[in-house]
């Protein structure tokens, strides 16, 4: 997804940015005057249907087999893993995907001193304030819900979470100890590992000297199926690096490559035309792929790591519909010129711009209240469909209430979640 309001924008300016509107890695889109595109609307709805959706996601793996969530209800199904599935292969890499092409403008507007200054604001300062505040509370309620005799309080686990080591081997994870863990914030721990990786190739490669790469590939790509020969190193590095179950069913290196396949589709509008040319067949190569890749994932043993043929070959797939389904997305939604409609002005514009401005605090704040939900729900006498409902609808509740009255109604709560000042705080 764009990250959510990570921005800074002009002094005088009248009204918000797009870098408010836009919301969980960081930057506006389509602010530069080259390429000249406008604001990826479409980019802000993947967003924000993604981060809505680990919700649903997070919920659903309290009743999943073979799954280490924090709490697990007693009966479970095989089915969850296999619905799931048909998110995990494109979520997760989508939101590293539009988190590059916001961090192209980003970089392009402020230069890559102040390009860093501001990832480690909206990205560095919430990682650090959740993982002290939010992250051990899920740790807590694994183990009072694998242990009915477990009795020690929040304040005394606390110290047990907080005893850590480095570890530079789990690059970029380097943090670890016994309980500690980034949670859910893995996502941002890599994108701004990601986003700081790209400072030091700013510099040596200024944008007037990779122009003639750029126009290359621009018109390499305006061959009909170029644009999906990125899904081939995606294909390679799944096969012989492996997959991790802790990062989205994916492995961290493999977001990098979306990430910068993010940044480079930002450089040129023949890029994104591409794109939406062949956005139909990868619309269809994706599930194909999908569906491929599963019977290696079900009957391997241990199909993100196995060194067997199959699960190779499994993952070799997995990685190359990751690719599709991003063309397939992006592309189809990609619909310029359309004019607005009376229902994109009205209460339904302004429902998705209040959410697209708080992705950022929305996907901070949804894990480790699902876990609490969940951890009060799973006791209850219930079917799993009911209980799994309570779950999906207390956990939207109280995520959006967090937002609305703990997040975004201070200038100092703002700042702790990665998100600026609204225009009536930073007036004088």
């Amino acid at each position: 997804m764009t990250e959510p309001g990570v921005g800074s924008g002009a002094a005088g300016r009248t009204g918000p940015g797009p870098e408010e509107r836009a919301g969980v890695a960081g930057a506006a889109l389509g602010t530069g005057t080259e390429p000249a595109s406008g604001r990826r609307t479409e980019l802000d709805a993947i967003r924000t249907l993604v981060v809505v959706g680990l919700v649903f996601f997070h919920s659903a793996l309290v009743f999943a087999t073979d799954t280490d969530f924090y709490v697990k209800n007693r009966d479970t199904t095989d089915a969850i893993l296999v619905i799931a599935g048909f998110g995990v292969v494109w979520a997760m890499p989508m939101l590293f995907f539009v988190a590059g092409l916001g961090s192209w403008h980003s970089l392009r507007r402020r230069g890559p001193g102040g390009f860093a200054t501001e990832r480690l604001l909206r990205l560095g300062v919430p990682l650090l304030f959740a993982t002290a505040a939010l992250l051990p509370l899920p740790q807590w309620l694994r183990e009072r819900a694998a242990d009915p005799g477990y009795d020690e309080s929040y304040l005394r686990f606390l110290p047990r979470f907080f005893d850590v080591h480095l570890d530079l081997s789990a690059f970029p994870f380097v943090v670890q100890g016994e309980y500690f863990e980034t949670g859910h914030l893995w996502f941002v721990v890599l994108l701004l590992t990601f986003s700081l990786f790209l400072v030091p190739l700013a510099r040596w490669f200024p944008v007037p000297r990779t122009q003639r790469l750029r126009d290359a590939l621009a018109r390499a790509c305006e061959r009909r199926g170029v644009v999906l020969l990125p899904a081939l190193p995606l294909a390679v590095m799944s096969a012989l690096t492996g997959l991790e179950e802790d990062y989205g069913g994916w492995g961290r290196w493999a977001y990098l490559l979306f990430f910068l396949y993010g940044f480079v589709v930002a450089t040129d509008d023949r890029l994104r035309r591409a794109m939406r040319r062949d956005a139909a067949v990868a619309a269809v190569l994706g599930p194909l792929l999908f569906a491929a890749c599963a019977p290696g994932f079900m009957t391997a043993d241990d199909a993100f790591t196995d060194p067997t043929a199959l699960a190779t070959v499994s993952r070799a797939l997995y990685g190359a519909a990751g690719w599709c389904w991003i063309v397939g997305i992006v592309g189809l939604l990609d619909r310029r010129g359309r004019p607005p409609t009376a229902a994109s002005v009205g209460g339904r514009r302004r429902l998705f711009g209040y959410l697209a401005v708080g992705a950022l605090p929305l996907y901070v704040l949804h894990q480790p209240i699902v876990v609490a939900v969940a951890y009060a729900v799973v006791g209850l006498h219930a079917p799993i469909p009911v209980r799994y409902v309570l779950i999906v609808a207390a956990s939207l509740f109280l995520t959006l209430a967090a937002y609305e009255l703990l997040v975004r109604r201070t200038r100092l709560t703002r700042f702790l979640f990665g998100m600026r000042p609204s225009r009536a705080q930073a007036r004088p």
